[in-house]
């Protein structure tokens, strides 16, 4: 059973990313702005009082653009956050609009120089005449000021939208794919990128597929998956060759004829990979379902996990109002033991891959008062509907949770349902 503590934020959430301890969470919003906040320390008195996560910084990170020669407008939009491990006290993390990664630096300031030879204590500059000792600045406590500052800019590299960045272990690297292509770049160089993956036909009336998610392996720096709108997963190793347009496996579920349908296509098309902690598996999640990959089994997934199977009778309408298009991700915890999705009406799915036992959660602000346990939802599907059940026919498909995060190392998960961030965590004693 979890507790909430809810916090609102002021436009629509579009990403959502612990960092590699799991004391700061970041997300990222649809007018540009990046909102850090950062988890309260233990006090002595109250040992187990963890968890509050408080704003700690708030900036923005991209601003609306507008393309000259193809007449675009580039939205602010964050479509992905990625922290990088803490090397000392700032810290710094890559954040993405369709076109644009930026690298921030975030730090923290408690003094100030003071006592300048050539300024006066407002900044103005003091007529040197008027200085005849030579002062020796000291450094005064101030106020605790979080500053977040752009170290680089990596532009001008994708045609095509920026859908997924990904830090490489070896941290010196990370790539970013757009709809066509996977590049790689070195943090330390902005003008330049190596392009990885190129799956961009001769003739454009030609492609069948493009690129959904890309990410990198979580130990071996030579080895990254990328998923497709085909419902396909290509793992490449970039000790193969430099243009990893041939992949080293490739993963794909045969589809059942009889399934076969106007939507299959549609339905199949993969919105979230990720690599499991231990590197071992891959999890993907398309409309339907999340499916966990054992990286040495290419054929078929090992398992399958029926986020919202009560949706296949209503693709009819999904389709009419564009439902059907919406991108979820997926979260492994920290023990790669329990995964977790979003779904319609504000609810997510958890699903514990030992007991292979679900449950399906709502983050919502009339049942998510700070401390109070959620209680699990049921949707039903015809027939009578008990009291605390809910029909299909009643869910609300504007309400949606597609973005969410679990703390690396405890039982703690981030929700972004629209505007409202929730904070949920294991119950304390």
């Amino acid at each position: 059973c979890l507790t909430c503590v809810g916090k609102i934020l002021a436009d629509i959430i579009s990403t959502v990313e612990f960092n590699h301890t799991g004391e700061l969470l970041a997300t990222g919003d649809k007018g540009g702005r990046v909102v850090i906040f950062q988890r309260e320390q233990e006090s002595k008195n109250q040992v187990h009082r963890r968890g509050e996560y408080n704003v700690y910084s708030t900036f923005q990170s991209h601003e609306p653009e507008f393309d000259y020669l193809k007449s675009l407008e580039i939205e602010e939009k964050i479509n992905k956050i990625r922290w990088l491990p803490q090397q000392n006290a700032a810290y710094f993390l890559l954040s993405t609009n369709d076109k644009t990664v930026k690298l921030w630096k975030v730090s923290e300031r408690d003094k100030r120089p003071e006592g300048y030879n050539l300024k006066d204590e407002e900044g103005r500059l003091r007529d040197p005449a008027t200085i005849t000792t030579l002062r020796v600045p000291v450094l005064r406590p101030m106020d605790l000021m979080v500053e977040a500052t752009p170290r680089r800019v990596f532009a001008n590299a994708h045609t095509y939208h920026i859908n997924s960045i990904s830090v490489n272990s070896d941290y010196e690297t990370y790539m970013s794919a757009d709809d066509l292509r996977i590049n790689l770049w070195n943090f330390e160089i902005t003008n330049q990128s190596f392009n990885i993956v190129d799956i961009k036909p001769a003739n454009m009336e030609e492609l069948t597929e493009v690129i959904t998610a890309a990410e990198f392996h979580p130990h071996h720096c030579n080895t990254f998956v990328y998923s497709s709108s085909k419902g396909t997963i290509r793992l490449c190793d970039m000790r193969a060759s430099a243009l990893c347009d041939r992949h080293t496996k490739f993963f794909e579920e045969p589809e059942d004829p009889s399934n076969r349908s106007f939507f299959s296509e549609i339905i199949s098309s993969i919105s979230d990979v990720k690599f499991s902690h231990s590197g071992r598996y891959i999890m993907t999640r398309d409309y339907l379902t999340v499916k966990v990959w054992d990286l040495n089994m290419e054929n078929r997934p090992i398992e399958t996990y029926q986020v919202h199977d009560y949706l296949r009778s209503k693709l009819c309408s999904l389709y009419e109002n564009d439902c059907i298009f919406d991108k979820f991700e997926c979260v492994w915890n920290g023990s790669d033991s329990v995964i977790m999705t979003g779904s319609y009406n504000n609810f997510f799915r958890m699903f514990d891959r030992n007991t292979k036992r679900d449950v399906t959660l709502e983050a919502s602000r009339e049942n998510s008062k700070p401390r109070a346990i959620l209680k699990p939802r049921k949707v039903c599907v015809g027939g009578k509907r008990r009291k605390d059940e809910i029909s299909v026919d009643s869910l609300d498909f504007s309400k949606k949770i597609l973005h969410t995060a679990w703390h690396p190392s405890e039982n703690i998960i981030a929700v972004a349902a629209t505007n409202n961030l929730y904070i949920f965590q294991d119950k304390v004693n």
